[in-house]
């Protein structure tokens, strides 16, 4: 239990995929002008990272991995597929997104309007396939974990994305100087929520050190010294 709750809050504010590896940037910066649509985007990366970490996590291990497919029998335990990595999770990727997007233009026009190319372009968006990544460089132990690691990771997209608009919104009605209105104080702005999300960096690394012990110094006094050398030259004369 104490794995899963650490996965989670690690994968969204440690680990988070725009302010810790700058994963899925386009998305990031062109949908976030409105509060609405950076929320209906972030719903569907949510959606599409919880369903294909764990997808590609079972490809992982009982089809791309060396020896994975020693189920079949013992005559392909040498069968090495690691090099259709790529190719296997972003076809299970585009796959999802594809029913992603067929379910958001039946049930919100107005949303899959206002998403355009951005909805279909969440299959080649580098935040989902570096979730599938993460997962298999990171060696997730289980299903489970996979799963955990799938919804938080797109939560902690969600949450950037979600804050970045708010702040959006807002600075419309500020007074920005000229040259950094747009994307400039988008920029400014992410990056200073960037360092702010470090500071969670050691939030769960606490106690992990182990204490020292002081080695004892042992103190001789002068005069002790003293005492032993006049007793070795009595002892030579």
């Amino acid at each position: 239990m104490i794995e899963h709750i650490e996965l989670f809050f690690k994968s969204i504010f440690i680990d988070n995929m725009v302010f810790a590896v700058f994963l899925g940037m386009c998305s990031y910066l062109a949908v976030s002008k409105k509060v609405a649509t950076a929320v209906g985007l972030g719903a569907a990366v949510i959606f599409v990272l919880a369903i294909t970490v764990p997808l590609n996590w079972l490809l992982d291990q009982y089809l791309l991995q060396p020896g994975a497919l020693q189920w079949l029998g013992p005559e392909f335990k040498e069968y090495d597929l690691s090099f259709l990595s790529f190719i296997m999770f972003i076809a299970t990727i585009a796959t999802m997104v594809q029913l992603v997007e067929i379910v958001v233009e039946k049930f919100s026009p107005s949303l899959y309007n206002s998403l355009g190319i951005f909805l279909p372009l969440i299959a080649v968006n580098c935040a989902i396939l570096g979730g599938s990544l993460f997962m298999q460089s990171r060696e997730i132990e289980t299903l489970g974990l996979a799963v955990n690691y799938g919804i938080s990771s797109g939560i902690g997209w969600f949450l950037a994305i979600l804050a970045i608009a708010s702040i959006r919104e807002k600075i419309r009605y500020s007074n920005v100087p000229g040259p950094l209105r747009g994307l400039g104080i988008t920029f400014i702005v992410t990056g200073l929520m960037g360092i702010g999300f470090l500071s969670f960096g050691g939030m769960l690394t606490g106690g992990d050190e182990e204490v020292k012990e002081t080695p004892e110094v042992v103190v001789v006094e002068a005069t002790d010294i003293k005492k032993e050398i006049e007793n070795q030259t009595k002892i030579v004369n």
